[in-house]
């Protein structure tokens, strides 16, 4: 028996504006991601992956159709529950990181299970753990400026994964980075997945997208193709062991 998917995208279309200035982003697209998977979507610029990311994570809505995390149907949530659905259940990894520079690390990945009620000394505990995947508990208490770019992406990825989140998403998390950072972030990525989690992370790049168990194409707001199962980590490196 398959699990449920923690993510599951229905028939769903999203169009932006109105009359003669309407553009549809996102054209009948229907996704399940299931726990343990790692999907990659790929296409040019204007394909509708950042909508398909915000319409996954609750922070935009589907003009039809219907978007699901971990069975609870976003549409006509109040914005009290789809926010509580956004902290318990998603973790998001932006483009800009948007780390806050007042805060420390551990404050940083801290600040989501705060927000949902969790007390300070649990939420310190869990944003630990979290820096702990990801190789950075020995920085905690530094601020964001003070760390590297290749530092700042992964706070960024422990605060999206903290707690008992199960969908990651990630927007191009490794733009900004070099590629030997840019396979760290995505062995992160596939690692977190593999330990039980779901997701997605739109990159331009195919070489890091062989990370993921499944690479999705879009084009002009449809799903064109598919591609997968991936190759082992040490077919990407030539053979080489990581």
């Amino acid at each position: 028996m398959n699990p449920q998917p923690v993510l599951s995208l229905r028939d769903v279309s999203r169009v932006h504006g109105s009359g003669a200035a309407a553009v549809q982003a996102l054209r009948g697209i229907s996704l399940d991601v299931s726990p343990g998977e790692l999907v990659a979507v790929m296409g040019p610029s204007g394909s509708g992956k950042s909508t398909l990311l915000n319409l996954a994570g609750g922070l935009d809505s589907a003009t039809s159709g219907e978007v699901f995390v971990e069975g609870t149907l976003l549409a006509g949530l109040t914005k009290a529950r789809l926010a509580a659905v956004r902290r318990r259940s998603v973790g998001y990894v932006f483009q800009e990181l948007n780390l806050i520079p007042a805060l420390t690390a551990v404050e940083n990945v801290a600040l989501p299970r705060e927000l949902d009620g969790v007390s300070a000394r649990k939420a310190r505990a869990e944003a630990m753990d979290a820096l702990l995947e990801v190789a950075l508990d020995d920085v905690a208490d530094r601020f964001p400026d003070e760390l590297s770019g290749g530092q700042q992406q992964r706070v960024a990825i422990a605060r999206a994964v903290v707690g008992p989140r199960r969908l990651v998403l990630a927007d191009e998390p490794t733009g900004a980075l070099d590629s030997v950072t840019g396979d760290e972030v995505m062995q992160l990525l596939h690692g977190r997945c593999a330990a039980g989690a779901a997701g997605i992370v739109v990159t331009h790049d195919a070489r890091l997208a062989g990370w993921a168990d499944r690479v999705v194409f879009l084009r002009d707001g449809r799903v064109v193709d598919e591609a997968g199962p991936r190759p082992e980590p040490e077919a990407l490196l030539g053979g080489a062991s990581r």
